[in-house]
């Protein structure tokens, strides 16, 4: 080989060996940059592909009555779930998924989208509560399902056919904007929360800790093996100073009717019974309500939703009395023996106000103007009181505000007084006004919670309590995180005397000779109590003298038993149910049976 041939070959073997050995470099560079220097980061990121962390949800805790009846217990469910990170093809899957589970393929596709876009869970329920038909489909098809798992979630069950459905409440989803808020810190995409009643109000007690299984899965996102275990813990047992046989007694009075009744302890304000009617189905809830069960509540004529014993704002008519009576006694402008000529009707002004007795009462003091309910003796009350002393006793005795039972929203009622309505109409306040307000018309609006508190404070002499739902709160190992103990909201620092004359004429209602609360005595105690009839409208009356549809007036009944050292305080009321002696009294009656039954009273006498 030529010198110069030679020479030009070696210097091209050179300048490959030199390429090679700075390739070869390089790669020794990379190679040493990932393994040492990103390789933690390259760990991680296989590890996360290999290994995934399923959520277990908690059992929710149980609700009891004051007795131990389980009210609200828990079943296994099984939801078909999708990892979000492990769906290769959205479209794909909401088809496969829509035509097994019988789903719409839209309705997938975009709550996959979503939950991709917004990035607020690594899961999401498709379908809860799946059928074993559905079971057996996915798990079928599984190996073709990428993404998809079967996971048992806890359900609630709700023992009693809607026993105390207003109580307990129902669960439903969590929202967007519940997640958003920070107030559900332990929740997560998929998660059923309290929307109302004791499941809301004690939700975070109720809800429990979350556990996790640490699994490795393959490339489809499939289980291979279980790497890890940390058990999920239940929630908290709630326990209510609700009664379920006076409950069942309360919500079977007010079958196929529509108003309310609740029963309290007047010594510690604790609640024993509260029912609305119309119920709901509750267990509808815990399945996945229906669009068409949904609209039909929510257009329901008579708003079985809605909980009249917190939420129902009524004139309380005649039960108003109670108020009045201890007013007058208390503000100096009656006396026990102060007496006013009744002769069924009262001029004043161009109007004539009636009583509810056509022919009159002739001379009644204050004694005879409760126990046969006189509007006339109450019409001279009002005006010598004014209509700013009765909103001051009115407040005193706890009505115009929230009673702080904290259940749902409660609404506050309206203590009207000249102020008001100068606020609220720009007008001042006529006088006649006073006499309507003055049996509980006019302005005035009061709720069941409201006025069962006037009732229990007749029968404690002057304690207005706050009233309470829950007795106690257990943890699971048994610990108890929450007792009640009861809560003085005020008192009424009345007069011994005073509040023992209305407390008189308040057991004539129900056991004197003229009485209107007859229909509320029952064998062996002695009751106090006050009939109400509250007008709705004044559209006359049918042939026969009766009120019918939603022209007919409410009718109310409180009472508390025995009408000394009393054990129970009930309001009722009944929606366009006519004259509260007839149609509220009898359903007291029916409630105090129950609760004497199981309690019988220390004292039978008047003493």
């Amino acid at each position: 080989m030529p010198p110069e041939v030679y020479d030009n070959v070696r210097r091209a073997l050179f300048v490959i060996a030199l390429v090679v050995a700075l390739l070869f470099s390089f790669l020794v560079l990379r190679l040493w940059y990932l393994q040492l220097v990103r390789g933690h980061e390259f760990i991680q990121k296989s590890e996360s592909n290999r290994v995934r962390l399923r959520d277990l949800s908690p059992w929710r805790g149980m609700i009891y009555d004051r007795s131990g009846v389980v009210l609200v217990n828990n079943r296994p469910s099984y939801d078909a779930m999708v990892i979000l990170e492990d769906v290769p093809d959205p479209k794909e899957l909401a088809k496969d998924l829509g035509h097994i589970l019988k789903m719409n393929y839209l309705d997938i596709l975009t709550k996959i989208m979503t939950a991709q876009a917004d990035n607020l869970a690594r899961s999401i329920k498709i379908k809860g509560d799946l059928t074993w038909e559905e079971v057996a489909l996915l798990e079928t098809y599984r190996y073709e399902l990428s993404g998809v798992v079967i996971q048992m979630q806890p359900k609630r069950e709700y023992r009693s056919d809607s026993l105390a459905c207003h109580v307990i409440g129902y669960l439903g989803e969590i929202t967007e904007g519940q997640l958003k808020s920070g107030r559900f810190p332990r929740n997560k995409m998929g998660d059923e929360v309290g929307k109302c009643g004791i499941e809301l109000a004690c939700n975070d007690y109720l809800t429990g800790q979350r556990g996790a299984r640490q699994i490795e899965v393959d490339a489809h996102g499939r289980e291979l093996r279980l790497m890890q275990y940390t058990p999920s813990s239940p929630g908290a047992s709630v326990y209510l100073t609700i009664e379920s046989r006076l409950q069942q007694t309360a919500e079977a009075a007010l079958e196929d009717k529509v108003g309310a009744i609740v029963a309290m302890d007047p010594q510690s304000g604790k609640i024993l019974a509260l029912a609305s009617s119309p119920k709901f189905d509750q267990n509808a809830f815990s399945k996945g309500i229906s669009p068409e069960y949904w609209k039909e509540l929510l257009n329901h004529k008579d708003h079985p939703l809605e909980n009249r014993v917190l939420k129902g704002q009524y004139p309380p008519g005649s039960t108003f009395k109670i108020i009045m009576a201890l007013a007058g006694l208390e503000e100096q402008v009656i006396t026990e023996k102060s007496r006013f000529y009744c002769n069924g009707a009262m001029p004043f002004g161009n109007h004539v106000f009636h009583c509810h007795r056509r022919g009159g009462h002739g001379g009644v003091e204050v004694h005879r103007g409760l126990v046969q309910s006189c509007d006339i003796y109450f019409y001279n009350v009002g005006r010598k009181l004014g209509v700013d002393r009765i909103a001051k006793w009115s407040r005193k005795f706890g009505l115009g505000s929230p009673s702080g039972l904290n259940l749902d929203s409660e609404k506050p009622g309206l203590v009207p007084s000249s102020a008001w309505k100068k606020q609220r109409f720009n007008q001042p306040w006529h006088e006649g006004e006073t006499l309507s307000v003055a049996i509980g018309q006019g302005y005035n609006t009061a709720t069941p919670i409201q006025m069962v508190r006037v009732a229990a404070a007749m029968g404690n002499g002057g304690i207005i309590y706050v009233p309470q739902l829950v007795e106690r709160i257990c943890n699971p190992d048994g610990e108890v995180a929450y007792e009640c103990q009861p809560q003085i909201a005020s008192r009424l620092n009345a007069s011994t005397k005073n509040l023992e004359i209305v407390r008189r004429a308040c057991r004539g209602v129900v056991h004197e000779p003229g009485g209107t609360g007859h229909a509320a005595q029952i064998s062996g105690v002695e009751v106090g109590g006050k009939t109400g009839t509250s007008q709705v409208v004044s559209l006359g009356k049918e042939k026969g003298g009766k009120h019918r549809g939603k022209t007919g007036d409410h009718a109310w009944f409180v009472c508390f038993a025995p009408a000394q050292d009393s054990q129970i305080a009930i309001a009722v009321i009944i929606e366009h149910g006519g004259h509260g002696g007839a149609a509220a009294a009898p359903m007291a009656r029916e409630v105090l049976q129950t609760y004497f039954q199981e309690h019988p009273p220390a004292k039978t006498t008047d003493g």
